[in-house]
């Protein structure tokens, strides 16, 4: 099977969550500039903002970078138009199926990479002829299923014969060799950006991530289904459920409330204890992963 690396013509194979509202370009284009795939966050942008955002990435990078999509929205065919128009590679989604759009996606030879909770979906995601599928565990933060990672990434890359990316509960070379060693082919971290110099998310927000410790997330359960997970804060100590709109994120991703705002975050939050350059965080995670993968030694 071809390298992610090889198939994405990245240097690390270390992909960057597409956190909505905060997956912006300063964000990805480091990201990609830092040898990672950077991925822009399409969920909520009217046509012509994502049509921006993709330009913007292109000034600042000459590597490749993805967008994705979140396939429930009320303009998904307009994200797509944009995407085919403005020559972006490779598509990672989530929230619904890519069926409808796969014939599009192949014909303007764009990859696409499905987020994934479980083996049945990963199946069904290599009989529409994905290129491979994020498999995330609920550890991580944002939209989660039900399933850890521990125990969801081998059952998938046991299942399916395409690349399998690792997600959720991420932060570090430990966690990345692990996934590896679980049958993934590579990892996909979100919270783990969010402590980057040149993640756009305001102060109050990344200092929480920072100050987290290993119990500080909890799982809202959506009214229509779902369940996301963040930070535990005054609103959802109020409200365990209906909890998350785009309005609750901004309010604390940009306007740094965080105890009225939705801080999405995952449950490895406690791990992280310092600000980095994204170039710094990705050398540092890969070079410990590989280094703990060549001293593997079961007694």
């Amino acid at each position: 099977m071809e390298t992610i690396t090889k198939l994405l013509g990245i240097q690390y194979p270390i992909f960057q969550g597409a956190m909505a509202h905060i997956a912006c370009y300063p964000l990805v284009s480091a990201v990609s500039e830092a040898g990672g795939l950077g991925i822009i966050a399409a969920g909520g942008l009217r046509g012509d903002d994502l049509r921006e955002q993709i330009r913007e990435t292109k000034k600042r990078t000459d590597n490749p970078f993805a967008v994705n999509l979140m396939l429930q929205m009320e303009n998904i065919s307009e994200q797509v138009e944009v995407l085919v128009e403005e020559g972006v590679a490779i598509v990672t989604t989530g929230a619904g199926t890519p069926k409808p759009y796969m014939e599009q996606f192949k014909q303007a030879g764009i990859k696409v990479f499905p987020v994934i909770p479980s083996v049945k979906l990963a199946k069904k995601m290599e009989q529409l002829g994905v290129d491979g599928v994020i498999a995330e565990g609920m550890e991580a933060g944002g939209h989660i299923g039900e399933s850890t990672t521990m125990a969801l990434i081998p059952q998938v890359a046991q299942a399916v014969n395409i690349p399998v990316i690792a997600a959720g509960g991420i932060g570090d070379g430990r966690g990345m060799a692990a996934a590896f060693v679980l049958g993934a082919r590579g990892v996909q971290m979100g919270t783990a950006f969010l402590t980057t110099v040149e993640c756009p998310v305001h102060e109050n927000y990344q200092q929480a991530i920072l100050q987290a410790d290993d119990t500080a997330t909890t799982v809202i359960h959506k009214d229509k289904g779902g369940a996301i997970r963040g930070l535990k804060n005054h609103l959802t100590e109020e409200n365990r459920s209906a909890a998350f709109s785009l309005a609750a994120l901004q309010r604390a991703a940009d306007a740094g409330d965080i105890q009225q705002g939705i801080v999405m975050s995952g449950q490895i939050a406690g791990l992280l204890k310092e600000v980095k350059p994204v170039k710094s965080l990705i050398e540092e995670i890969y070079a410990e992963a590989e280094k703990i993968s060549r001293s593997i030694k079961i007694d």
